[in-house]
């Protein structure tokens, strides 16, 4: 276990009434990069972001952060090291404002009960830092308009405005861009590469074009186990990763 990987599991292994759904990860994600989990429908991403942010328990194995085992952690303590996972963890209100959303996240970071039966103008001590983190999704010209009302796109990016307002020093995003347009798919890229400036990002994605333009290393997962890792020529160019695909273009 070295400083450069703030994330190392060992051996990492979930069973289900016999079925092996992840089956000895050894993962390693350097710190400040962008590190994709991709694999076909069934490979086990999803499983393994459970484990990694003990919303599953792992049957073996260990998950260490910072050099910290952080195996036996439950996940609200692992939001508080600054491991937070996206669309998950945030929290979107629908029928509060784009502002009034990320100033309740950034009274979350602070602790404590919500202030909902206090005034309004309680919060307002939040103002300028959550229009810093509007203005860094891109959402400035929405600040006042409802969540609810929001464009899909947009949604996402207001629940990654939240998710940042929590500070995390290692960010876990579950297919960031799943379900959007191609306009949409390219504003959240930029936005994921402008976040992962000043901390690391761990992402599961399928759109491959997405992986490939963003990731410094790429772990591919096939049945449950690692089947590949690289950058995205050494997998995309693996024998045994094009078999896995066969030849669909999708994780």
């Amino acid at each position: 276990m070295t400083e450069q990987y703030i994330l190392e599991t060992e051996n990492l292994t979930k069973e289900f009434a016999g079925f092996v759904a992840v089956s000895d990860v050894n993962l390693k994600v350097e710190r400040g990069t962008i590190h994709a989990v991709i694999g076909p429908n069934g490979a086990g991403k999803t499983t393994c972001f459970n484990l990694l942010t003990k919303f599953l328990t792992p049957t073996r194995g260990s998950i260490r952060y910072k050099g910290r085992d952080i195996t036996e952690l439950r996940s609200a303590e692992i939001a508080r090291l600054g491991i937070v996972r996206s669309f998950q963890i945030s929290a979107v209100f629908p029928h509060l404002t784009v502002l009034e959303n990320v100033r309740i996240a950034l009274q979350r970071k602070r602790g404590g009960s919500f202030d909902f039966w206090r005034p309004a103008s309680v919060l307002n001590v939040y103002n300028d830092r959550a229009r810093s983190l509007i203005h860094d999704v891109g959402l400035s010209e929405f600040e006042n308009v409802l969540a609810v009302e929001l464009p899909y796109g947009r949604k996402r990016a207001l629940e990654i405005a939240t998710t940042l307002a929590l500070d995390p020093e290692m960010l876990l995003l579950d297919e960031p861009t799943a379900g959007m347009g191609h306009e949409d798919i390219d504003r959240i890229a930029s936005l994921i590469k402008a976040v992962a400036a000043n901390r690391t990002v761990l992402m599961v994605e399928h759109n491959l074009s997405v992986v490939a333009n963003l990731s410094d290393r790429i772990t591919v997962l096939a049945r449950g186990c690692v089947l590949a890792e690289g950058d995205y020529n050494t997998v995309s160019n693996n024998p045994e990763v094009r078999e896995a695909y066969m030849g669909t273009g999708h994780a």
